[in-house]
């Protein structure tokens, strides 16, 4: 599977795509009724505004006389006042309909993201992510909210306009009229130059996003590396391209606006010219040439503000396609609609139907490859593990130690053959039936923002204070607390980085035995831990998986000797299965491994003792 921020978004101005945001602004109908009223209102107004004009030269200028200045001026009054309380109020609706928008939009894509499968996290940059939840989401809302309110405003007084000036003198009024195709024209030709420059300004921005968050979360490799020169040059790389791009994007609107201006100006100059002379023929009067001229004038900002939105909104369409493609993102792995229907889903979990789990894994006529992979890791692999057993997953770095616990917690599904909990396919029951029941504790494990107390409760949510200090104490995690200064209410910082590696560790531990799993899966769990804290816990461990399947991904293989099975995987291959003391006697690969590791542990004792 290729990083989908690779992909590329070609199309023209398609409806299509645009009706995919329908759903969403349904849920603003009152909000755009109100827009919209208000909005007609205002342009009404502002229509109207240059035919008081026309009153006020001819009857108080022309005639030379104040006789009913005072009535004109309240209803003059009156009608400012309520264009002034429109603005306010169609206002308020486009601020309603942009946050409600926003926030909608967001918890829609990010409730979404949680259904998604690890494969789609595998090959997903984190700043793809971000620019679509938090950057492309707050353009198309403010766009939608803002832009398409001054493209209605500006669509309702320019017809109102013509009709006004086609009123007064139709003539005159062809001259203005005959623009509109010329810049339809225009807008035809420059649309999707532009829409393609911003399309490519979008994607250059997802990648600057992502090369800004590795930078900062990635900073002490860098200085320990000596590659910040390295960095900065392959961000200047990236900030120029978007510079180059943005440059292009913006010398193609200063192309098509100018020529609006342009058309419109143009037609101005030819209203006066031959409004004056109409004027001086007595075939117009001048109250009646003031007003044509004050909207012939006026008509230009709004026809060059509707341009500009409409390119705009061109742009926008490459947010829109990039929001809904993620909005789009299938689950790699996902329960059918009969067992969502029994089970639940993630978010609505029927748990009065969850059957007990006892914990007996098989795999049966397994044959697997990853979504982004071409060859097979595993092929017609057969295994039944008994509830209860304890199973070691050995190999080098990089053999594929992972494959088997991902396919047992159901992070991805086989490819050919079943896998069987507790005798049955575990595609029957609902995914978070089973990862209810699983207890993982990373090599680097991963704390969320909040206190030490907190990040253990992530557990079991309702666990008391008691119950979680008691799973503390079972792995020695209570040693962390005893070192902070406000103990349990410490913060642990952002993904835990006011503490160490093996502080982490500990707390991860005791958060998957607060939830108390019927499978345990210990991923290289004692690899970042010294070994006189490994030796602490090392006890509580045996104890916690007592009765409990259980996987042991393990990098030292002097912690895996009293497994009930151990499985050695070589170029993602199980090539030997067997006991501890059966696999040494074989003298075969799990021996060559062991004997070298053994080898090099005594060489490092030798050498601290040095």
């Amino acid at each position: 599977m290729a990083a989908i921020d690779e992909k590329e978004y070609t199309k023209s101005f398609d409806l299509k795509i645009w009706k995919r945001l329908f759903p969403v602004l349904a849920n603003y109908k009152r909000a755009f009724a109100g827009m919209f009223l208000f909005n007609l209102l205002c342009a009404i107004i502002d229509v109207a505004l240059p035919l008081f004009q026309r009153y006020a030269i001819g009857h108080f200028i022309e005639a030379g006389t104040l006789s009913g200045l005072g009535r004109y001026t309240l209803v003059y009054f009156v009608v400012i006042l309520v264009q002034a309380v429109s603005v306010t109020l169609f206002g308020r609706n486009s601020m309603h309909i942009e946050m409600n928008m926003d926030k909608d939009l967001r918890r829609q894509l990010f409730t979404h993201l949680q259904t998604l499968s690890f494969s789609f996290y595998n090959v997903t940059p984190v700043g793809y992510l971000l620019t679509r939840v938090m950057s492309d989401i707050n353009r198309i809302s403010a766009m939608i909210a803002w832009n398409f309110t001054d493209i209605l405003w500006a669509l309702f007084y320019v017809f109102g306009t013509f009709a006004a000036m086609l009123m007064l003198n139709w003539k005159l009024a062809l001259v203005v009229i005959l623009i509109v195709p010329v810049i339809a024209l225009l807008t035809g030709y420059f649309q999707n130059r532009i829409l393609h420059w911003n399309r490519k300004i979008r994607k250059l921005n997802s990648k600057i996003t992502g090369a800004f968050n590795e930078g900062i979360t990635g900073a002490k490799t860098s200085k320990t590396l000596v590659i910040e020169e390295q960095n900065t040059d392959a961000f200047r790389t990236l900030t120029g391209s978007m510079h180059d791009s943005g440059i292009r994007a913006a010398r193609l609107n200063a192309v098509y606006i100018p020529l609006v201006l342009f058309c419109s100006t143009a037609a101005v100059a030819i209203v006066l010219l031959r409004g004056g002379h109409m004027v001086m023929e007595n075939a117009l009067a001048i109250a009646t040439l003031s007003a044509f001229t004050t909207y012939a004038v006026s008509i230009f900002e709004p026809i060059q503000m509707t341009a500009a939105n409409i390119a705009e909104f061109i742009s926008l369409q490459a947010s829109i396609e990039r929001v809904m493609d993620l909005m789009d993102e299938v689950p790699q792995v996902k329960d059918t609609q009969s067992v969502e229907e029994k089970y639940g889903d993630v978010f609505h979990p029927k748990t009065e139907n969850w059957e007990p789990l006892e914990g007996e894994i098989e795999f049966r006529d397994v044959t697997f490859r990853y979504p982004d992979g071409g060859e097979n890791v595993l092929e017609h692999f057969s295994l039944r593990i008994p509830a209860g057993t304890t199973v070691a997953i050995v190999g080098e770095t990089g053999a594929g130690k992972s494959t088997l616990v991902n396919l047992a917690c159901r992070f991805f599904e086989p490819t050919e053959g079943q896998i069987l909990i507790d005798g049955r396919d575990y595609r029957e029951r609902s995914q978070l039936w089973l990862h209810s029941n699983i207890g993982y504790v990373l090599q680097n494990p991963h704390l969320f923002s909040g206190t030490v107390r907190e990040n253990i409760r992530y557990g079991r949510l309702d666990a008391t204070d008691e119950e979680i200090e008691a799973a503390a104490r079972a792995v020695s995690a209570d040693t962390v607390v005893a070192k902070l200064e406000k103990g349990w209410e410490s913060d642990v910082g952002e993904g835990g980085d006011r503490l160490s590696t093996g502080e982490k560790q500990l707390i991860s531990f005791a958060r998957a035995v607060l939830a108390d799993p019927r499978i345990f899966v210990l991923d290289e769990a004692t690899s970042s831990i010294d070994t006189q804290t490994e030796q602490l816990i090392q006890g509580a461990i045996d104890h916690l998986l007592k009765d409990r399947t259980s996987f042991l991904i393990a990098h030292r293989l002097s912690t895996i000797r009293k497994a009930d099975l151990i499985l050695v995987v070589k170029d993602g291959k199980i090539v030997e299965q067997g006991r501890h003391m059966e696999l040494l006697q074989k003298g075969g690969y799990y021996h060559d491994l062991y004997s070298k590791q053994f080898t090099e542990e005594n060489a490092s004792r030798i050498l601290k003792r040095g």
